[in-house]
């Protein structure tokens, strides 16, 4: 599963805003030798950052998997609504 910038800006952070700190996700980023330039342009796989063991990275892929789950189940409603509708 790939972690994209979007998702960044609105994973609920403990401040209760949405979104991470940009500044403060690029040094997460150096920490951990990790590329910037390469997640913004095209994410980066949530393996790699699980891999880090931080926790607010964590929080994020949850969060993203929270998110993908959550569309997939709408779309399947939508799809037998519409078979429904078809009889």
């Amino acid at each position: 599963m790939i972690i994209t910038i979007q998702d960044l800006r609105t994973v609920p952070a403990w401040n209760g805003r949405p979104g991470y700190c940009a500044s403060s996700s690029r040094a997460f980023f150096k920490q951990y030798n990790l590329d910037w330039d390469a997640f913004v342009h095209q994410g980066i796989e949530a393996e790699a950052l699980l891999a880090t063991g931080n926790a607010l990275a964590i929080h994020l892929v949850e969060y993203v998997k929270e998110q993908h789950s959550s569309y997939s189940i709408k779309q399947l409603e939508n799809a037998v609504e519409e078979f429904d509708h078809g009889r």
